[in-house]
């Protein structure tokens, strides 16, 4: 499929979404739930998969749809068009605070690596596939899961950060150290792994978990300092306990 050509601009701070802006016929495929609005003359549609292989009848969108399913997101996306005359927008928004991140696949060799829900929308065309962890203890340990999505074509996509956003150029060889949940997505290039912390008294009463994710370069790298899982542990920790058990006692 070819791939649509899509201007942006990325509103706000802390609390960010992204404004697309479609030529006629042009579409953009977005995480389902994640549409902010869109203006007079867009279609909107749910699709099966992610919207990039809708011509290869029924086997092809539930491969798509398949490959979704495992890394677990939502079974379908949803594709915008401009049906309209001129200039027509669309609006994306993450479901917590953090920073979109947009990445141009063609400047990246193609493809990248991303954890599962940090995939916001892209220009359609974008394929969103899985890549299966290479090693044992990355499937097992990693935090985040045994799969990753793997974007691949050579336009637009949307990545979505929690909190703050940091990206590094790791040089060939070069290791970086950190905690699962704040990986975000990086280039194929990039080996990732886990490994144990190595001592017991900082795995148990260090707060940081057994493992931590080890990125080796070459390659570029993106991170987040609040990851979802992070925030949710915290606000979980922090609730009153329930009027119910209270009223029980």
């Amino acid at each position: 499929m070819t791939m649509h050509v899509i201007d942006y601009e990325i509103i706000g701070d802390d609390l960010q979404f992204v404004e697309v802006e479609l030529d006629p016929g042009e579409a953009a495929v977005g995480e389902a739930g994640a549409m902010m609005y869109m203006q007079d003359g867009v279609s909107m549609d749910t699709v099966f998969g992610d919207g990039s292989a809708q011509e290869g009848g029924w086997m092809g969108k539930l491969f798509g749809a398949g490959k979704r399913l495992l890394t677990g997101e939502s079974m379908f996306t949803t594709v915008f068009v401009n049906e309209g005359q001129g200039k027509k927008r669309v609006a994306f928004a993450a479901a917590s605070p953090g920073k979109i991140v947009p990445v141009h696949l063609r400047e990246l060799g193609g493809a990248l690596l991303a954890q599962k829900d940090a995939f916001l929308c892209a220009a359609k065309g974008v394929s969103l596939g899985i890549a299966f962890q290479r090693r044992l203890g990355a499937g097992l340990f990693g935090g985040e899961g045994f799969i990753l999505q793997k974007l691949e074509g050579d336009g637009y996509v949307f990545l979505h950060a929690g909190g703050a956003l940091v990206e590094k150029q790791l040089k060939a060889g070069e290791v970086l150290r950190v905690d699962t949940g704040c990986v975000v997505a990086f280039q194929p290039s990039v080996d990732f792994d886990i490994e144990y912390v190595g001592k017991l008294k900082s795995a148990l009463f260090g707060g940081e978990g057994l493992f931590f994710a080890t990125l080796t370069g070459p390659g570029h790298v993106w991170l987040q300092s609040l990851p979802f899982s992070r925030l949710a542990d915290r606000i979980l920790s922090q609730a009153p306990v329930a009027v119910s058990n209270k009223s029980s006692d």
